[in-house]
């Protein structure tokens, strides 16, 4: 694009593209560096970043760098699906975290990707690549794999018309073999990602509900893959989901836990660290499938 093209576009837009300069690679950036990302002339970077600034979309440091501004996430907070799910969710991915010892993650699809609503971290957990407000590719991740699943079929075919990127040798790259485990994901109603990120991780990931019925949320557990077992870590996962969509007025028709194809049935159940969810690991949870 050349710069004659780029000063066109509202005054909005080119705000955006100035608070769109700022990534977790880049959270602190110079006048001359949000001009560079954000393909503005430095006049117009320099009027836009002082109105963002007196807003309070943007703040100024010691240094004259500039980062996101509280303010800014002040008025995130009021998204549904952010911090108002995350509210809900709270006390349920708390009880799984202690339940478990491991990495707890609650996502939404946003168009083409996965962001991260909340993770609590599990001490000597696996260490995780993601964050809260981050991004990732759907495909590869457990949430990722439970909201594509439960995506409408256009935007499936969406993301599988794409290239597929290999984080490991055991990452699946073929949309025919991504397709199929979307179908068991649905069957099921839980997706297992075995290190398909790093090859030291494995997610179990279950759909969450809201009002409707459709699925608006996966909840998951992210641990190590080497010690970790599957038929372990599903129970209680569809267990949290079960509350958290319960929570949002979901409605949850009772049919039986199905594992998928290749995990291994549960032998006995995991030690209770947590009596929330070592009673309702007692009674079967609930799986929802969805078409």
């Amino acid at each position: 694009m050349q710069d004659g093209q780029r000063t066109t576009g509202t005054v909005t837009g080119r705000a955006l593209r100035v608070l769109e300069a700022f990534t977790s690679a880049h959270p602190v950036l110079c006048l001359t560096d949000i001009s560079r990302y954000s393909g503005l002339p430095l006049t117009t970077t320099h009027r836009l970043v002082k109105e963002l600034t007196c807003w309070g979309a943007l703040e100024r440091e010691e240094s004259g760098g500039y980062r996101i501004g509280l303010r800014l996430w002040e008025t995130a907070a009021l998204a549904p699906r952010g911090l108002g799910l995350r509210e809900l969710a709270l006390p349920y991915l708390a009880d799984l975290n202690q339940f478990t010892r491991e990495n707890v993650q609650l996502a939404v699809r946003e168009d083409l990707s996965v962001v991260y609503v909340e993770r609590l971290a599990g001490r000597g957990a696996v260490p995780v690549l993601t964050r809260v407000g981050g991004r990732f590719s759907l495909p590869p991740t457990g949430v990722g794999l439970v909201l594509l699943a439960h995506a409408p079929a256009a935007m499936q075919e969406q993301v599988l018309s794409q290239p597929l990127t290999r984080y490991t040798e055991k990452t699946l790259c073929s949309p025919a073999q991504v397709r199929r485990v979307l179908a068991e994901v649905r069957q099921t109603g839980v997706a297992v990602s075995d290190r398909q990120i790093t090859m030291d991780s494995m997610s179990v990931a279950a759909p969450v509900y809201g009002p409707g019925g459709g699925v608006v949320a996966a909840v998951s557990i992210v641990a190590h893959a080497d010690t970790a077992h599957a038929h372990v870590l599903i129970p209680p996962v569809q267990v949290a989901a079960r509350g958290i969509s319960r929570a949002l007025g979901a409605p949850l028709p009772s049919v039986g836990v199905q594992a998928p194809h290749g995990a291994e049935p549960a032998q006995s159940s995991p030690p209770s660290t947590s009596p929330q969810l070592s009673s309702a690991t007692a009674d079967p949870p609930t799986e929802v499938s969805g078409d």
